[in-house]
Parts: C-alpha cells; sequence; structure tokens
C-alpha cells in the first residue's frame, strides 16, 4: 500500500508551526482567539496547524476541499449554521488547508480555546487582533 504525498510538500512541512487558522484573527483573550476566514471560489487558505481545541460555524452557502494531515483532497457542502467542534490531546494536531471550490464566497468564525491541552502555538508576525471584519480581505 502506498502512502499519499500531500499536495504542496514544502507548505506542508512547514505548517506544523504555522498558527494561522483564518485570514483575519479579530479577537484575542486570556481564554480565546477568534479567526475569520473568507474565501471567494477558487481562493484557498494554505496548510495551517491545529493544537488547541476549537470550534468553526459556517456563515455561508459553498463547497470546500480540504487535505487534512497530508491526504488526498475531500470535499463537502457547507451551509450556514454548520458547526464543527475539535479536540486535541496532548501532543496531538491537525494540519490541514481549505479550498473553495464552489460557485459562492465561503465564509467562517472559528473560535479557539488557548486553555487546552497543547500551549498555543505563536502568531506569526504582524498577526495582531483586530476588533473588527473586514468587508473583504484578499487570502494570502
Amino acid at each position: 500500500m502506498s502512502q499519499h504525498q500531500p499536495e504542496f510538500p514544502e507548505e506542508f512541512e512547514a505548517a506544523r508551526n504555522n498558527a494561522k487558522v483564518g485570514t483575519v484573527l479579530v479577537s484575542q483573550s486570556a481564554r480565546n482567539r477568534v479567526w475569520y476566514l473568507h474565501l471567494r471560489p477558487g481562493e484557498r487558505i494554505g496548510y495551517h496547524c491545529h493544537v488547541l481545541d476549537y470550534f468553526w460555524t459556517c456563515l455561508t452557502h459553498g463547497r470546500a476541499q480540504s487535505r487534512i494531515n497530508g491526504t488526498a483532497p475531500t470535499a463537502r457542502d457547507y451551509a450556514p449554521g454548520d458547526t464543527a467542534h475539535m479536540s486535541y490531546g496532548k501532543g496531538e494536531c491537525m494540519v490541514h488547508d481549505l479550498e473553495n471550490i464552489g460557485g459562492t464566497d465561503l465564509v467562517f468564525i472559528t473560535v479557539e480555546n488557548l486553555d487546552s491541552a497543547n500551549d498555543p502555538l505563536p502568531l506569526p508576525d504582524g498577526v495582531e487582533p483586530t476588533g473588527v471584519i473586514p468587508d473583504r480581505i484578499t487570502v494570502e
């Protein structure tokens, strides 16, 4: 049995240190980080690493695919209110990306719990809470 080679292998390897799980950090307290993610059709947020317990909620209809821990992409449809809660034990993590493969914008809010089994990864340089949800941003 052959193992799947992750797409974007250099990005995948570097992602274990990438704590930027959204496009904008809206808020951070001693307990939580609140992220905003807006993907236009064809846009992709690159591989990033989840080490903290968190949940996401989708605010729009759409379709996206994700490559989780180096696996082949899996696609699913999203609807407003779709929510998933994720939890990680000490030393556990998930590295994934998200690519909008539908014809509509996708918008998510993600809330990370800083009081989790793992310490939070450091935020990349220049990532600071904005206090606002932007009208529109460009995904890097």
